[in-house]
């Protein structure tokens, strides 16, 4: 059928058959469809919807318009998890290596920065020597021998997923549940998972502000995982404040070396990529429910195991072999260091945290356009979190770290706005709920 057909029927309220859209995104890939056409059926889904057999139909013609890894050859459960985004949140650092303490194969395909949120690929980068984009062969060569590798997209994994959201991006259709559905899921299908958790973040720093709105893409991309033979669930995890006590790139990898290590480890963090591992280990036959698999996990942490692997995972993708033991030596660091101070006492009652992100961003720590340079070097870390006791002669909002004093200034005035100062304030959990087939 002509690629108008499609649209119009799209357009019409129709509902496409998976050879309709299997032909439509074949002619994505080969060129035959063009970019106006498949911003116009971008668009008639957006106003439109998908029922979840489209959507699963969309998934699968997506996976299919490139390369689908085979690891069949590896003898234990290929494993991984998504996050929709959020600041301070490196939980692949820890979490990948933890996994294959645990028996799991990791082949982990991530992504850079987005909007406001930090990007697993950005904080690698700063490790001199890691190879964030290796050929197949070495990617392949680590998952085996190591457990766990952290890479980024290949040009041949989802490539019509890749065109499809450049169109996206630039013609209002990002915001489509449909869409990122689909799109998060043709690469994690690409990536020949046998199981997968996905973490769903909800508030100030998330994409989807509303618990309501998490929920929905989470059961969207829960279903359709399901629907397309991926095991998959969802947590739904706070994102009202930053989920690491560090923002930006370098300083995030630092933090994550640290809960490695046990040096200085993020309570909430801890919980989240404690939940998260559980969840996945459930799924992937390596725990008995998610229970065993958290305590799987804390033990994956407290006996060295998945410091020890992170270590080996770094060392084969090029970097040094001896980062966890000096990694301030490797890791770059800002010229201008200080503490923002609260300018009354308090308790910290919100923090709007995605002007956290954007702050991180105006310090050169994350990108305006696809083809900025990032400064690896700043951000914020001591990030004080919700209930904390703060003020001008008490603990800081947080430690700016910035190539400048003026930068230093701009992101001490854009902290200080982020965050609320008032008189008492419960805690809350870190994770929301449980979205399961």
């Amino acid at each position: 059928m002509l690629a108008q057909e499609i649209i119009r029927r799209k357009r019409d309220g129709k509902t496409l058959s998976a050879e309709e859209i299997a032909g439509f995104i074949a002619g994505l890939t080969d060129g035959t469809v063009a970019d106006e056409q498949a911003s116009a059926l971008a668009m008639a889904i957006f106003f439109r919807g998908l029922n979840v057999d489209e959507r699963v139909a969309l998934t699968l013609a997506m996976r299919d318009s490139g390369t689908v890894l085979d690891w069949s050859d590896i003898d234990r459960p290929v494993l991984d998890k998504h996050s929709t985004g959020g600041v301070g949140d490196n939980v692949s650092l820890m979490l990948a290596p933890a996994l294959a303490a645990c028996g799991a194969a990791v082949p982990m395909i991530s992504g850079r920065g987005l909007g406001h949120t930090g990007g697993t690929l950005d904080k690698l980068d700063t490790i001199p020597g890691y190879t964030t984009q290796p050929d197949n062969k070495l990617f392949r060569k680590v998952v085996a021998d190591v457990g766990c590798a952290i890479i980024g997209q290949t040009a041949d994994l989802a490539p019509a997923d890749k065109r499809l959201y450049a169109i996206r991006d630039v013609t209002g259709t990002v915001e489509s549940i449909d869409l990122i559905t689909a799109s998060i899921l043709s690469k994690k299908l690409a990536a020949g998972l046998q199981g997968l958790v996905l973490d769903v973040k909800w508030g100030t720093g998330a994409f989807m502000a509303s618990l309501e709105e998490a929920r929905a893409l989470a059961q969207s991309l829960v279903d359709v995982a399901n629907g397309a033979g991926l095991k998959t669930t969802a947590l739904l995890t706070d994102m009202n404040e930053p989920l690491a006590s560090a923002a930006g790139n370098a300083v995030e990898v630092l933090n994550a070396i640290d809960f490695l290590t046990g040096r200085h480890i993020d309570n909430r963090l801890y919980d989240a990529t404690v939940a998260l591992g559980g969840e996945v280990l459930a799924t992937g036959g390596l725990a008995e429910d998610a229970h065993e698999g958290e305590t799987r996990m804390r033990e994956a942490f407290e006996s060295g195991r998945a410091a020890e692997i992170f270590g080996k995972m770094v060392t084969e993708l090029g970097g040094p072999n001896d980062l966890l033991e000096k990694a301030e030596a490797y890791l770059p660091k800002a010229p201008v260091t200080r503490q923002i101070l609260a300018e009354r006492e308090g308790l910290v009652t919100r923090i709007d945290t995605r002007a956290v992100g954007v702050a991180v961003i105006e310090l050169g720590g994350g990108r305006r356009r696809a083809d900025d340079d990032i400064d690896p070097r700043v951000g914020f870390t001591q990030l004080a979190g919700i209930g904390m006791a703060v003020g001008p002669d008490d603990e800081p909002l947080a430690v700016v770290h910035a190539a400048d004093e003026d930068a230093a200034d701009r992101a001490a005035h854009a902290v200080r706005a982020a965050y609320r100062i008032g008189g008492e304030m419960a805690d809350h959990d870190v994770i929301a709920e449980r979205i399961a087939p």
